[in-house]
């Protein structure tokens, strides 16, 4: 199975479709007046598909368990044949575009199997994915101008060439996953007038993007958060809330994090955790998503 642990929760939805033949009028007949032997075949086949959508992890041995919070299959007939469209949502970490085309095969199947005493030349075809939505893949749409990224490492031991920087680097890698290059990389001690100051240069070079790593904790030295929110002319708390939420089903530690983000000007900044592994993981939390900030203002920019 692919690991989804690093990836969030959000809506996604799926829609299959299937289509079922039959070889004379006397059998659409039969169905609609639920003449059918074995029953009311539209009502007994969409019991069956809804089944299926639940249990599609039972019998697909790569497919993770999921709540299905909303299922839905209907039938249209259009002269000799019938048209199953399913409909399948849930808020999780993978899509449901399996669940959606299983519950249409086997809706499409069990209609098969309750016509064929009547008809023996039902057939089944073009069981296809007609549509599905959610996941990264929907915010990670490339931007048409190239982001000013600057990555900048706050520590006094890395600074001092005591430690070697992983953290600034792993984010780098991050960046480069979401179609977004760096423009800027730097290593500067846990000081405060240091801090500012590398802030206000690279806002004034028109940088659209400023990720700190390292001074965010709880260390008399860790002045990150502080140095960095006095320069914001809009705090933006929702981003950071956003990761620590993701970070706290990982470890309790997460709440510990004081990091910030704002805007100075045009330009986003972000603190990140000092750690690597805390870093990549609001990397995964806050992107592709906040390119649609940037999306904004592109186009603005064509108003």
């Amino acid at each position: 199975m692919n690991n989804i642990l690093d990836k969030i929760s959000s809506l996604r939805t799926a829609t299959a479709t299937a289509i079922l033949q039959v070889s004379k009028q006397e059998t659409i007949d039969a169905i609609q007046n639920k003449t059918v032997p074995k029953g009311d075949v539209f009502e007994f086949s969409r019991a069956a598909g809804l089944l299926a959508i639940k249990k599609t992890s039972d019998v697909i041995p790569d497919c993770h368990p999921l709540p299905i919070e909303h299922a839905a299959i209907r039938h249209t007939i259009d002269g000799l044949t019938v048209h199953i469209e399913v409909e399948v949502a849930t808020i999780y970490k993978t899509g449901v575009e399996v669940e959606a085309m299983h519950g249409a095969s086997i809706t499409a199947l069990t209609m098969y199997d309750m016509l064929k005493p009547i008809d023996k030349n039902v057939e089944i075809s073009s069981i296809r994915l007609l549509h599905k939505k959610g996941g990264k893949s929907d915010y990670n749409d490339p931007l048409k101008f190239d982001l000013k990224t600057a990555v900048i490492v706050c520590s006094d031991t890395v600074s001092a060439g005591k430690k070697e920087d992983k953290a600034g680097k792993s984010i780098i890698e991050q960046l480069a996953k979401f179609d977004m290059k760096n423009s800027f990389y730097a290593i500067i001690p846990d000081e405060k007038e240091r801090i500012q100051q590398e802030v206000k240069k690279l806002v004034n070079e028109n940088y659209n993007l400023i990720l700190f790593t390292g001074g965010t904790g709880l260390s008399p030295r860790d002045v990150t958060p502080e140095s960095v929110s006095e320069l914001f002319d809009r705090d933006i708390p929702g981003i950071m809330e956003a990761a620590r939420a993701y970070g706290q089903q990982r470890t309790p530690y997460a709440m510990l994090s004081r990091g910030v983000a704002g805007v100075i000007g045009n330009t986003f900044v972000i603190t990140l955790p000092g750690s690597s592994r805390g870093a990549i993981e609001t990397m995964n939390a806050l992107f592709p998503y906040l390119k649609h900030v940037f999306k904004v203002a592109e186009g603005m920019r064509h108003d």
